[in-house]
């Protein structure tokens, strides 16, 4: 267990823009940041992350919390996980007490691979640096490579010893479960032999945007043509090829720093350009490109430029990964090296100006990349070089901003020599191709099959709990506006000297969490939906220890459903500034203030709707009017009807009445 002093020195010391900015290129809005949700895939950010109350929202996920909860939302760790996690980045040292047999046994699969993982990285690395093996074979070859000894421990980078089961034994010697080994990856079972995976290999530990160990590649450094030179660990429970990038770990802070990406093939261009003194870069692992992988950059830069060898497989790889690339939004460019030569020889035998001003020099934008490479093989053939024109002009269609299209079109016609009235139309024909395409995609089923879903679907599909809105405001008025004073203004029935029944007014200057519990007390209201129920019995708590409700500590729970219920209503007043409204001549002023007939028409309403269901209930228990049992029962249903009536008569004053705002 961690001790609560910890716990309290990390909340501390923990900035959630920090925190969140280490996975998510944010951009100041106000006195907020915003950036792409990383649960989502979405081109419009609906992220926001408050510095004033040190909390997140994700309005396209509804997720939402403090930093704590963000590392456990993101990295999928455990309370405890996350707290370590920014204990470590924040250099505070952990109390712990011992963990017992059972909490060791309770640990998650997840996590017990992440640990065998990890007991595989270090156990690699001590074989390369401690035994005679390791440092003649494994150090020996990353030597010749040209590695220094900060970028082997930088990356990690270990060695896998030939004996067959190296690993595996040591391992199990320690503790650590078969089951986990197999699962990882790292131990080959057949029947009753088992073995190490990667043994005679070097190794390139391959990690999580924080740091844990997903994975390992390994290089064979023997002549053996009928083993494989590279092996990676096969897809696992936590390890996912296609949604992991070779040192964006190392990478990330320079990336988001930079605002750009360089993107290579292989481990060892990733490290010699580090080496060299450019950090912003990160490899797909020989892989190709996938969707996922990009939207990893995405978060940090929208910038990417891709570098590749100068043979012909290399280019025609990063010409496919072009257009995905496109169609996620984002400035992609490209950019090759002299024949012979890659990035990992390149950064070798050049420094970090060279290597930039070489960038820079020779990156281009995809369009003039796109039409140098493939109008060489046009010529002077007519055909081919419309071809040509018709390949570039389906990547401009990927783009989904029109401006950016518009201007890749004009570009096009400079280069390629067409009007661009010829690809205007060329590129509708092919943007309605797709759209066509899509439609044809989403829609299997037959015409009439599909006419009997739709009728059959209601205008409504899911019908609003009016009772649960209303708690979630109260909630929310609390969250927001409970520390605050306002002057409300009270309207009550009194007899006048003719004996009618008339509203009268007063006016009351009032801390709204006194008026709100004091009117939920009157009436004996009691929250129907759980969370709300303990996010109220929180408030309460510590408006009475404190005489304030402080949003830090209550955004601090280990339940990340009442988390993201108070992120939501701390941030949903201040979602407008995702909408970027100015953009459109609308003018959102958010509400720092709260209005008390805000807080006066929730009561009533929610009042007007309990005797609503009272009555209901009431009105379901008469079986025959006739019947002397239930006069009883009618009387009062009388009764709550005129309260109910008296109760509309206050609700439409108040709501027809805007005299009394705070100041």
């Amino acid at each position: 267990m961690i001790s609560q002093s910890s716990i309290q020195n990390v909340l501390d010391a923990a900035r959630v823009e920090e925190v969140v900015g280490d996975f998510i290129q944010l951009k100041k809005s106000g006195s907020n940041y915003k950036g792409l949700s990383p649960f989502t895939d979405e081109r419009t950010p609906s992220f926001m992350v408050s510095p004033v109350k040190q909390i997140w929202k994700d309005f396209s996920s509804g997720k939402g919390g403090n930093a704590i909860s963000f590392i456990m939302e993101h990295e999928h760790f455990s309370y405890p996980e996350a707290i370590k996690y920014l204990a470590k980045k924040y250099n505070i040292e952990i109390e712990e007490t011992e963990q017992t047999d059972e909490q060791k046994e309770a640990a998650s699969e997840r996590e017990s691979m992440y640990l065998v993982n990890s007991f595989a990285q270090d156990f690699f690395i001590n074989q390369m640096m401690k035994t005679d093996e390791g440092r003649s074979v494994g150090l020996s070859y990353f030597k010749e490579r040209g590695f220094s000894e900060n970028s082997i421990e930088t990356f990690k980078l270990g060695y896998s010893p030939e004996a067959w089961q190296a690993l595996t034994d040591k391992a199990i010697g320690k503790g650590y479960k078969l089951e986990f080994l197999e699962k990882t990856g790292l131990t080959v079972v057949k029947a009753d032999k088992k073995f190490d995976r990667f043994r005679g290999r070097v190794i390139f530990p391959i990690h999580s945007l924080t740091g844990r160990v997903l994975g390992f590649g390994g290089r064979i450094l023997s002549q053996d043509k009928k083993t494989a030179k590279y092996l990676n660990s096969p897809e696992s429970e936590i390890y996912h090829k296609s949604k992991v990038l070779y040192g964006l770990y190392q990478a990330k802070a320079e990336i988001a720093k930079a605002d750009i990406c360089y993107l290579v093939e292989g481990y060892t261009d990733v490290i010699q350009f580090h080496q060299a003194g450019i950090k912003n870069v990160v490899s797909s692992s020989g892989t190709a490109l996938t969707e996922q992988q990009i939207r990893l950059i995405q978060r940090l830069t929208p910038n990417i430029t891709v570098l590749f060898d100068g043979d012909d497989a290399g280019i025609r790889a990063s010409i496919r990964g072009i257009d995905m690339i496109l169609e996620q939004g984002m400035q992609v460019k490209v950019c090759s090296f002299p024949e012979g030569e890659d990035p990992d020889s390149f950064a070798k035998a050049h420094d970090k100006d060279e290597i930039e001003a070489y960038l820079e020099k020779n990156s281009k934008d995809f369009i003039r990349y796109k039409a140098q490479r493939l109008s060489a093989a046009a010529q002077n053939n007519p055909a081919k070089k419309a071809e040509v024109t018709r390949d570039i002009i389906n990547s401009i269609a990927k783009i989904p901003d029109l401006i950016q299209q518009e201007l890749y079109v004009k570009t096009c016609s400079d280069i390629m020599q067409v009007s661009e009235d010829v690809l205007f139309s060329t590129l509708a024909q092919i943007k309605t191709k797709n759209e066509k395409e899509t439609r044809r995609g989403k829609s299997q089923k037959p015409q009439h099959q599909q006419m009997e879903v739709v009728n059959q679907e209601p205008v409504s599909q899911k019908k609003v709990n009016q009772q649960e809105e209303l708690e979630r405001i109260i909630i929310s008025l609390l969250l927001r506006y409970g520390n605050q004073k306002a002057e409300f203004v009270e309207y009550n029935f009194k007899e006048n000297d003719d004996g009618e029944l008339e509203l009268v007014s007063e006016k009351n200057e009032e801390i709204v969490f006194n008026k709100i519990y004091m009117e939920l007390q009157e009436d004996e209201i009691e929250f129907t939906n759980p969370k709300f129920k303990t996010i109220y019995e929180l408030i309460c708590e510590q408006y009475f220890q404190h005489q304030s409700i402080d949003h830090k500590s209550l955004s601090t729970q280990d339940n990340q459903d009442i988390n993201a219920e108070i992120s939501s209503a701390l941030l949903d007043n201040e979602s407008h500034n995702l909408h970027r409204w100015e953009d459109k001549n609308i003018f959102v002023t958010p509400k720092e203030e709260i209005d008390p007939k805000e807080v006066t028409q929730t009561i009533l309403n929610l009042r007007l709707l309990l005797i609503k269901k009272i009555v209901a209930e009431l009105n379901y228990t008469i079986v025959d009017k006739r019947n002397d049992s239930n006069q009883e029962v009618l009387k009062e249903v009388v009764n709550y009807n005129e309260l109910e009536k008296l109760i509309s008569e206050k609700l439409g004053v108040v709501t027809s009445h805007t005299d009394f705002y705070s100041k």
